[in-house]
């Protein structure tokens, strides 16, 4: 009390703002801690039901995009599981393909690469044009990387899908336009010499492109992504009937 009085009140109010302030301050410093991404439940691994035939889907984002739409339609017909990732291009699918089977038995595989394989990127790995990066598989690489890999999945004894690469529009980073073709011309030979079945994708979006693709982007909306999956799930079960 007496170092109050000697003080001041004055003083004293000042140092106690001084003192919240500096509190406050210190508040202000603490970070917030950061947002945990949820986890995508395409990329979840899900419990077989006992009985049924077991499907793999394997493929880039657009595959993830379809992934929970074309498992509640096989729902109760089809245990319908995924890589648990992107799979990227097919040096990727052949370094990670053991890795994604693993050891149970397979029915179908339902399988995709094309994008990864087609884009451009500089040497920090970003997307660039042409002119100003590498392509990740020349056609020439992407044709004898999908040789080897359709060669490792016929051993498995799966009834094998190929789902042809859905188009690339003006505007998409790091890819062409019409870059596909190509290589869906050489991955549709590649099949048809190999006996696999093509479940046509490309040419189903081409006809929806304006409701089902976003604008310069190779993705789809909700929408496009559910007409995706009506076909790739009417293709499966075609398979699991023979």
């Amino acid at each position: 009390m007496n170092i109050i009085c000697s003080l001041g009140r004055g003083a004293v109010a000042a140092a106690l703002v001084l003192l919240l302030a500096g509190v406050a301050s210190g508040a202000d410093t603490v970070k917030k801690p950061a947002r945990v991404k949820p986890p995508n439940p395409a990329l979840q691994p899900v419990a077989d039901v006992p009985g049924l035939p077991r499907v793999l889907l394997i493929g880039d984002s657009i595959s993830m995009g379809y992934t929970l739409p074309v498992r509640e339609l096989l729902k109760g017909k089809a245990n319908v599981h995924r890589a648990l990732g992107n799979s990227g291009d097919t040096t990727r699918g052949l370094q990670q393909l053991d890795t994604w089977l693993g050891t149970g038995k397979w029915d179908v595989v339902h399988f995709n690469f094309g994008l990864h394989d087609l884009k451009w990127l500089d040497v920090q790995g970003k997307y660039v044009p042409p002119d100003q990066g590498k392509q990740v598989s020349p056609l020439s690489v992407y044709e004898d990387n999908l040789r080897k890999f359709v060669a490792r999945l016929k051993a498995t004894g799966a009834k094998l899908v190929w789902c042809s690469t859905t188009p690339v529009p003006e505007g998409s980073a790091g890819r062409v336009k019409d870059a596909e073709l190509a290589y869906n011309s050489a991955a549709a030979k590649i099949m048809k010499d190999s006996g696999v079945a093509i479940d046509d994708l490309h040419a189903l979006a081409t006809a929806h492109l304006a409701q089902w693709q976003t604008p310069h982007n190779v993705h789809f909306t909700p929408e496009g992504y559910a007409g995706l999956a009506t076909q790739v799930a009417a293709t499966i079960r075609a398979q699991l009937g023979k």
